[in-house]
């Protein structure tokens, strides 16, 4: 696969379970007017009536993709993506010691501008899908792992609350520096303020 070029800015809130993601992609598409991905995997897997399969993880992983695919060849806009492929491939190898050789590439030409990788520094949460509390550190790492192998611009999100939050925007602003599109920096300063 050749990589997807688009004109619109991509970030990728990633991370283990429990660990903000969701609540920090929907927020920050709210902050800077991006568009907000949900998870797919959460409402796929909440409507099984049955335990989840080898060909449902693919089915997944497939329809991440698709998504982004489609979002790329659209209008130009910023996007913020709750979980992609790299979720997805550590959890094929974690449960089932293999991937679907498309996955590996489907990576590789996925353009992604910064990928925010949650610590789980937050309380666990239990529900219906989740299953892996007691292995949340090792999956970070693993996350990270994957990131660094295929040379994403990654950075790591840590703390509670406003702080949480407020770093994530932090980071968003930066990439939009980096890349010359204007911003506003306003609630930065105001939530330094605050914090004084």
């Amino acid at each position: 696969m050749s990589s997807i070029a688009s004109d619109s800015l991509v970030v990728v809130i990633t991370g283990p379970e429990s660990c903000g993601k969701s609540t920090l992609a929907q927020g920050l598409s709210q902050e800077f007017g991006g568009q907000w991905v949900p998870e797919y995997a959460r409402e796929y897997i909440e409507a099984l009536n049955r335990a989840y399969e080898y060909e449902d993880v693919e089915c997944i992983a497939r329809y991440q993709y698709d998504v982004f695919i489609r979002l790329m060849g659209g209008k130009k806009s910023l996007l913020f993506i709750d979980t992609y492929l790299i979720i997805t491939k550590v959890w094929f190898t974690h449960v089932y010691n293999r991937f679907p050789t498309w996955l590996d590439e489907a990576i590789w030409s996925s353009k992604v501008d910064l990928f925010m990788l949650c610590r789980p520094d937050l309380p666990w949460v239990s529900d219906a899908v989740r299953e892996n509390g007691h292995l949340r550190e090792y999956l970070f790492e693993q996350y990270k792992k994957e990131l660094e192998h295929y040379g994403f611009n990654y950075v790591v999100v840590v703390g509670e609350g406003e702080d949480r939050i407020s770093l994530a925007k932090e980071y968003v602003n930066q990439l939009l520096i980096s890349k010359q599109i204007p911003h506003d920096t306003t609630h930065i300063s105001r939530r330094r303020e605050k914090s004084h």
